[in-house]
């Protein structure tokens, strides 16, 4: 089975994308909204000149809208011969990425693939999902609100910041979350990207965080240098997180901790359960594990995406949730999270 979608799906997608109505359409057309509603739900086949019409209105080619579609390729290879996956259209590419626990825990899959063959299953567009790698755990609010707001879905693939980097820099995600900034830098996150990627990149502010230690409530530690001096046990997060990086500027003489966590919430979770003492994460998931916190730094947090892609839709959706009052509030009422700066924006040059 492929992937090719009936006409009458991709026009309906096309349109639900633009937020349009059939009425929108129709006007913008120059058909009535009845041959819309027809050519919709397949009981009208168009004439050349409707379905270039459409094709127009919609700012895409007649190919986009009744032509075949070839399937997906892999963003990365699927663990199993066997598995649900979710589709995106990435630049010129529709990607499909293997189904893994996400910011918003279960996120309803696209298709399965089997037999060497991508099945679909739901009629959610790949040019209405956006794609974020982000270690950020209130990601899943921003995946509420922009859906909300927009209906642009957004999947967040749990990655520390310099592998969210990797794929944005390979044309894999649309963006990549990230908050590399040492202490005392105001722009880390700029010098990075530009390090890493180059020019031509834009930098949204999400939040700033707090960032430090979660510790065993029974340790009874109350200062940074106290958790320093005692021997304790360190749970770490691995190389090109910005956990890590905070870990080792505080540890600098000391070797990294032998025991890793995938992220801000695996940390909190080995010192909750016993398997450590101690570990770098955000001051929200040591709280909502009832731990100890003993405040850092505070952290930007960005969300980077190259400047080409800033006309798309999706991108400009994601802008406006950033800097709506409803995301700044939420985000704002969040333990150890602060969004004076939301929505302000920063260029790679």
């Amino acid at each position: 089975m492929s992937m090719a979608e009936q006409p009458a799906n991709r026009i309906k997608t096309q349109r639900v994308r633009l937020g349009w109505s059939q009425a929108e359409l129709a006007q913008r057309a120059g058909i009535s909204r009845a041959a819309v509603s027809a050519i919709e739900i397949q009981r009208l086949v168009p004439s050349v000149a409707a379905a270039l019409a459409l094709a127009a209105a919609l700012g895409c080619s007649v190919e986009d809208l009744f032509g075949s579609q070839k399937e997906p390729n892999w963003a990365w290879a699927p663990p199993a011969d066997a598995c649900r996956y979710w589709h995106a259209t990435v630049g010129q590419r529709t990607l499909a990425y293997p189904v893994e626990p996400t910011a918003a825990w279960v996120v309803r899959h696209d298709g399965v693939y089997r037999e060497d063959r991508f099945q679909p299953g739901t009629e959610d567009s790949p040019e209405a999902t956006l794609v974020l790698a982000s270690c950020d755990p209130a990601a899943g609010l921003l995946a509420d609100q922009i859906a909300r707001s927009a209906r642009v879905r957004l999947l967040v693939l749990p990655r520390s910041s310099r592998e969210a980097l990797s794929l944005l820099r390979q044309g894999l995600v649309h963006l990549a979350g990230i908050h590399l900034g040492r202490t005392g830098e105001a722009d880390g996150n700029v010098r990075e990207v530009k390090k890493s990627l180059g020019a031509g990149y834009r930098l949204l502010r999400a939040a700033k965080w707090e960032a430090g230690l979660a510790l065993h409530p029974a340790l009874g530690v109350h200062t940074v240098h106290s958790a320093l001096e005692r021997d304790l046990r360190w749970v770490g997060r691995e190389v090109g997180s910005g956990a890590r990086q905070c870990l080792d500027e505080l540890r600098a003489d000391h070797r990294p901790p032998r025991r890793l966590a995938r992220d801000h919430r695996g940390v909190a979770e080995a010192i909750r359960c016993g398997w450590a003492d101690v570990g770098v994460c955000l001051r929200l998931t040591s709280e909502e594990a009832g731990l100890d916190f003993l405040s850092v730094r505070q952290e930007p947090y960005d969300l980077c995406y190259a400047a080409a892609m800033e006309d798309d839709p999706r991108i400009k959706a994601m802008v406006s949730v950033v800097r709506s009052v409803s995301y700044r509030r939420l985000m704002g009422e969040l333990s150890g999270y602060a969004t004076s700066e939301a929505g302000d924006i920063q260029t790679t040059s």
